[in-house]
């Protein structure tokens, strides 16, 4: 790996992570633009998220209201001899509930209207006079930031470290953030988070803890099959 080297793959270059933590600050404005956004990233950079003055939102895909959209975070229980075992447990209400009220205070949320539409990701930070961003292919995942210890993405995402660069970045951003093509979906955003730190009836959680463990087989499964075993 060159010293020297921008590129950020989550991997022998570094993770996207890594350059936000090195660059975000207390006061910062950030423009992103994301397919997906999860609490599970927030979480992980929750210390340096807390303290921006400010974050504009930007959705790539319409259809991104989705905790955990590539399903690769560990599930709560496992299924032993015994019955049900908690494992991994994170503590899912107290996160999405924190990350509504930064939502809340400091953050507007706009998705694009069409899918298919908008492939680029970007990260921009403003530090009083200075600017800088990354673009590439990482998504506000913990996966897609290089945040996961055992199943990171290899992404392929550079630094853009000139001025003028920085600067037609945030204009491109800006345009596209006024235009038709995007509407204002923060409401929409914090329905969803509500819903996954509300209490839940017993069954509910009952019926959704069998759900996540039989789910790859349901998926697997062909209608057939469902007919033999209810005949």
């Amino acid at each position: 790996m060159s010293k020297t080297s921008r590129i950020r793959d989550n991997s022998m270059y570094g993770t996207v992570a890594d350059f936000l933590r090195d660059k975000i600050q207390d006061g910062s404005n950030l423009s992103i633009v994301s397919a997906y956004f999860t609490i599970y990233a927030f979480d992980k950079l929750r210390d340096e998220l807390t303290g921006i003055k400010g974050l504009r939102f930007l959705f790539g895909e319409p259809s991104f209201i989705n905790i955990d959209p590539d399903k690769t975070e560990s599930k709560a229980f496992q299924l032993t001899e015994t019955g049900l075992k908690l494992q991994n447990y994170l503590p899912q209400k107290e996160v999405a509930r924190a990350c509504a009220d930064w939502i809340e205070e400091k953050v507007e949320i706009r998705s694009v209207r069409k899918s298919n539409f908008l492939h680029g990701k970007m990260y921009y930070i403003e530090n009083d006079k200075t600017e800088d961003a990354i673009i590439g292919s990482s998504n506000f995942t913990v996966r897609g930031l290089g945040l996961s210890e055992t199943a990171s993405n290899i992404e392929l995402n550079l630094e853009v470290d000139s001025k003028t660069d920085c600067a037609d970045l945030k204009e491109w951003f800006d345009n596209l953030w006024e235009s038709d093509e995007v509407e204002d979906v923060k409401a929409q955003v914090l329905r969803t988070l509500e819903n996954a730190y509300q209490d839940k009836d017993p069954e509910f959680i009952y019926y959704k803890t069998l759900y996540h463990l039989f789910q790859d087989f349901l998926a697997d499964a062909t209608d057939a099959e469902f007919a033999e075993a209810n005949p």
